[in-house]
């Protein structure tokens, strides 16, 4: 338990940003699952768009790391390529 004032509002802060950055992690990750569920190229394509805005949005904010970011955007956009 903290012994300080300032030590309550760090671990009150702490939560609030762990509570975020798990709701912001659960988006990017719910983002992917409707690119790689995408029935068709164009469905998928228009997907991958969001999820792409999405990917950079949280890469900029520090939620994910920007390579990480560019890992996934590649992976999902050679996954949409091979869809006929």
């Amino acid at each position: 338990m903290p012994q300080h004032k300032s030590n309550e509002k760090r671990v009150r802060q702490t939560e609030k940003r762990r509570q975020r950055n798990l709701q912001k992690k659960t988006q990017i990750k719910s983002a992917i699952k409707k690119v790689r569920s995408a029935s068709n190229k164009e469905t998928a394509a228009a997907e991958l768009k969001k999820t792409c805005i999405v990917l950079d949005r949280m890469s900029s904010k520090g939620i994910i790391h920007k390579n990480k970011a560019a890992n996934v955007k590649s992976k999902l956009s050679r996954f949409v390529n091979k869809l006929s």
